[in-house]
């Protein structure tokens, strides 16, 4: 990427943020994000509320507001009938206006392997951007949505698991993330740094905020919530490309007790949909944020471990 020096960009790629950021006013800035990806469910409806879903959650990420959005499709014009890109928009749209954002446009091509996704577009006050680079040491870690969305989709690839057993997998990746903001807003400065975990990983996004504040982690495995079957399903061997290959970038950033069980291991590193929101909070306001996200109805609200001095990108997991 280059290397951008204009002082109306408030945050790029150089940081591994979410999403960027660009000055318009003294109190008014746009982010600015785009994500799309391939059917992890069978239901089209469904998988376009997913991916808008996902879109909008780097927004909520950068505590910003969505403001519209546009439609990005690849779709094979002579496989999959129209009526099912119909279904797939649909989702996208019934997502945006969940959001209060505008489906505004967009651009499809013909393409053998259907994608669908979003060009998210919000906005936040300069003053008032959440990024990964401000966490402080001894902040608490807290989020708000269950892991194991890799493993549950690859297993019903795998026809080890069905559409029943990823209702629970589903209504969380369609959530949005728009509560969770909220939450981080009534702290009133509390939250210090905040990413969406998607396809890092809980732990691979977490390392990326940890590099960006200089600070090492402390995690607690079993406090980190769960989705249903997922634990099982890791041990029978439904583990995705991506959640290897994120264990084998951090290994050696990670350091596990002998306690913490294997298929924990592989959930922890396990690449996510549209994940929940990965909170860095002031310690005394860790309490009253998890009041708020409950009350807020996130999927989750739960303090998973804490920010420590150290080797910056470290984590220990007992």
């Amino acid at each position: 990427m280059p290397t951008i020096s204009d002082p109306r960009i408030l945050v790029d790629a150089s940081t591994r943020d979410d999403a960027a950021v660009y000055q318009l006013t003294p109190d008014r800035a746009i982010v600015a994000t785009v994500d799309f990806f391939t059917p992890i469910v069978d239901d089209a409806y469904d998988f376009g509320r997913i991916a808008a879903a996902n879109a909008f959650s780097d927004v909520y990420a950068m505590g910003g507001t969505p403001l519209l959005a546009l439609n990005l499709v690849g779709w094979p014009r002579d496989t999959l009938p129209y009526e099912l890109l119909g279904d797939v928009l649909r989702g996208g749209a019934d997502i945006a206006k969940e959001a209060g954002a505008f489906v505004l446009g967009g651009h499809s091509v013909d393409d053998p392997e259907p994608k669908y996704g979003m060009v998210a577009i919000g906005e936040v006050h300069p003053n008032r951007i959440i990024t990964l680079a401000r966490a402080r040491a001894g902040d608490a870690l807290v989020l708000t949505k269950p892991i194991g969305t890799g493993v549950l989709t690859t297993a019903l690839k795998r026809d080890l698991a069905t559409a029943a057993d990823l209702a629970g997998a589903v209504k969380s990746m369609a959530t949005l993330n728009a509560g969770a903001a909220r939450a981080m807003r009534a702290t009133g400065g509390g939250v210090h740094a905040a990413t969406d975990v998607t396809g890092f990983g809980l732990l691979g996004h977490l390392h990326n905020m940890l590099m960006a504040s200089g600070l090492a982690a402390e995690l607690d495995a079993g406090s980190v919530p769960l989705l249903p079957q997922a634990v099982e399903l890791a041990a029978r061997g439904a583990i995705p490309g991506g959640t290897k290959r994120n264990r084998d970038h951090l290994a050696i950033h990670v350091k596990f007790a002998a306690a913490v069980p294997e298929p924990l291991r592989v959930l922890l590193f396990d690449a996510q949909t549209s994940g929940g929101l990965l909170i860095a909070v002031d310690p005394d306001r860790a309490s009253a944020l998890v009041g708020t996200l409950e009350r807020e109805g996130t999927p989750a609200a739960a303090k998973i471990g804490r920010l420590a001095r150290g080797t910056a990108g470290a984590i220990t997991v007992s």
